[in-house]
């Protein structure tokens, strides 16, 4: 069941969680945090999606820095699973999207969650050395790996949902990056997974 992957959180926590279905559901309507096609699904689609991003990491992190955020998946789910696994790290997200960001500070005062958001396109952000970097439905894995290098840190982990043709952006990323990789299956979709990168290097 994909519900498994939140049996051990509290109760307080599905409740943040369902709220923030509930706020996306409104938010949607005057502005196109998600496709609307996938609006009854939004538990999921896109919570249980964030979820299996958070739970993908392999350790505890000081930053954890969300590319992309727009709707706040996973950045949101993210935050709120790492309150409930008492994880006291900063949580950044980022968005060029005036908008979107205007519903992200919405649901952090809302839900009262603990993060940071910055309203600017990454390549623009200061640098954020950040332990974890995700990203999800933003672009392909070279343009991910190149949007995230500079604001790794020694040891950072990059943790990306990928859709069918992952291999395919894997295997184009390969001749122009050097890393570690681990691919596992999605739990909301058996074509799908959630690619983890470590030790990111450019191909000579």
């Amino acid at each position: 069941m994909k519900d498994d992957i939140l049996k051990d959180v509290s109760r307080e926590t599905i409740e943040l969680l369902q709220q923030l279905r509930v706020l996306v559901e409104k938010w949607n309507k005057s502005i196109n945090l998600i496709s609307k096609s996938t609006v009854p699904e939004i538990w999921s689609r896109h919570i249980l999606d964030s979820a299996q991003i958070f739970y993908a990491r392999n350790k505890g992190f000081k930053r954890w820095l969300d590319i992309g955020s727009g709707a706040g998946f996973p950045g949101l789910v993210v935050s709120i699973l790492a309150q409930d696994n008492n994880i006291n790290g900063e949580i950044v997200l980022v968005d060029s999207d005036t908008r979107k960001c205007a519903f992200l500070s919405t649901v952090k005062r809302e839900l009262s969650l603990n993060l940071y958001i910055i309203n600017n396109r990454i390549e623009l952000c200061d640098r954020q050395e950040a332990d974890v970097i995700s990203a999800r439905a933003l672009t392909d894995l070279s343009n991910l790996l190149e949007l995230s290098f500079n604001h790794m840190n020694d040891d950072s982990t990059l943790i990306f949902a990928k859709g069918k043709s992952w291999r395919e952006e894997l295997f184009a990323a390969q001749k122009t990056w050097n890393f570690s990789w681990e691919a596992v299956t999605s739990i909301t979709d058996p074509k799908s997974v959630v690619l983890k990168i470590g030790e990111l290097s450019r191909a000579n």
